[in-house]
């Protein structure tokens, strides 16, 4: 448990680093670089890929708006639900890597051999598995 919460304080520590160092914290950095990938997807799909509660994938959307990285649109069939695209000014976040949470698990994942990455992605995936239910 000491390690699964360390983990977790270091992905909330450097994502604060980022946004003082980048101006975009962890979070909102996947969010660009999920939307980026799929134009046009939804709140609500977002949601679901990245697992968090609509809520919580609201606030960090509204800060992306308000940065004016993400634009929200709404759906010409549905206005209820909001459609998602990634402004130019966004899409420097969706390259870069540098003093990323992603930068240093790349680089973990560099050091280690397959069998080592194959065996503590089944670990973490069944951890995952256990604390969904």
């Amino acid at each position: 448990m000491r390690l699964l919460w360390r983990i977790e304080h270091g992905l909330q520590r450097k994502s604060k680093q980022m946004d003082a160092a980048l101006g975009i914290t962890g979070p909102q950095r996947l969010v660009l670089k999920i939307a980026d990938q799929f134009p046009g997807l939804s709140a609500g799909e977002l949601a679901h890929i990245v697992r968090l509660h609509p809520s919580t994938i609201t606030g960090v959307l509204q800060r992306l708006v308000d940065k004016g990285l993400l634009a929200r649109t709404y759906d010409a069939g549905d206005r209820r639900r909001v459609r998602l695209q990634v402004k130019p000014g966004g899409r420097r976040f969706t390259r870069q890597s540098g003093g990323t949470i992603e930068a240093a698990v790349a680089g973990v994942l560099a050091r280690s051999s397959p069998t080592k990455v194959k065996g503590a992605r089944e670990l973490l995936g069944a951890v995952a598995e256990a604390l969904e239910e």
